[in-house]
This record gives structure tokens, C-alpha cells and sequence, in this order.
């Protein structure tokens, strides 16, 4: 064995515990209290939107129908690149979301955009992003960003992480 292999070998499960010890635990997340809310409603009817996906009785996701039909399209298409797509995105992709978002009308020169991976995601790009390269407006060490209450549980910690003044 390496001498790596073998200092990592004699770190036993109680050395690892205290290791992680002193990470603290996430700040409770306001939106999860409507999952909670839905959870003891009786309503035959309800239905659970809070955390972004459709739900059905037993609690699985649902997936809508015509998220169903496009995945059947693209699974069907030789043609669709199954590639990594770049550091940006699908390009094609983000000016149609951009686009739709913003609307046929919008003048494109002005706005731009990235695919990421989840919500969380586009969080933390966003914010590295925006604490990087947006002035601080002046007398502030940092810039500042505006999130909605109630947010996201972990929203805050990421911006704070990417050197933000959380507002």
C-alpha cells in the first residue's frame, strides 16, 4: 500500500465524526414547512407543488405528459448530441430559455445567460458571477443581492459564500 492508503487507512470512524464534528447544521427551510403542511392535509385533491415537482397520491413524482412526449422525442432521435455540452450550455438551448423568458420582442444584445444544473446551481454561478464582476456600489465592501422571504433555506449560505451582501 501507499503511504497515503495506509495514514488514510488507520483514520477510524470516531476520528471522522469528530472531523465533521463542528459543521453546523443548515438553518431550518421555510418553504419545506408547506411540504409538511400538504403531508397532513386530507384533501384527496391536493396536490404538492413547494418543492418544484408534481407529486401523486403515493408521493413519487409525476411526471406531466408533455414532459413525457419530449423525453420519448429526444430517446427516439439518433440525431440528438448525447455530448457534454460546453461550460455555458447548449447554446441553442439557453437563447430559446432566454428567449421565452424575456420574450420575442426583447432585445438579446442586452441579456445573457448559462445553462446550469438546478436551481442551487444557477444560485451559486450567479452569485460567483455577480460578486466578482459587478462594481460594489460605493462605501460597500460587498455587492449587494435582494432574495425574497421566504427563500430557500440554503439560498442565503450561498450567497454569503460567494462574497455577497445578502439582503
Amino acid at each position: 500500500l501507499s503511504s497515503a492508503t495506509q495514514a488514510f487507512s488507520t483514520v477510524t470512524k470516531t476520528d471522522m465524526a469528530s472531523y465533521l464534528s463542528h459543521v453546523p447544521e443548515g438553518p431550518p427551510d421555510a418553504i419545506l414547512g408547506i411540504a409538511e403542511a400538504f403531508k397532513s392535509c386530507t384533501d384527496e385533491r391536493k396536490v404538492n407543488v413547494c418543492v418544484g415537482a408534481y407529486r401523486d397520491s403515493t408521493g413519487k413524482p409525476w411526471i406531466l405528459p408533455s414532459v413525457r412526449k419530449a423525453e420519448e422525442r429526444l430517446l427516439a432521435d439518433p440525431t440528438v448530441n448525447k455530448e457534454y455540452a460546453p461550460i455555458a450550455g447548449d447554446a441553442k438551448y439557453v437563447d430559446l430559455a432566454l428567449g421565452f423568458a424575456y420574450g420575442a420582442q426583447a432585445d438579446m444584445t442586452k441579456i445573457a445567460g448559462v445553462q446550469t444544473l438546478s436551481g442551487t446551481g444557477a444560485c451559486r454561478v450567479g452569485g460567483h458571477f455577480l460578486s466578482k464582476f459587478v462594481p460594489k456600489p460605493e462605501g460597500m465592501d460587498k455587492v449587494p443581492i435582494y432574495i425574497p422571504n421566504p427563500t430557500w433555506g440554503n439560498h442565503i449560505a450561498i450567497f454569503n459564500n460567494c462574497g455577497m451582501d445578502v439582503r
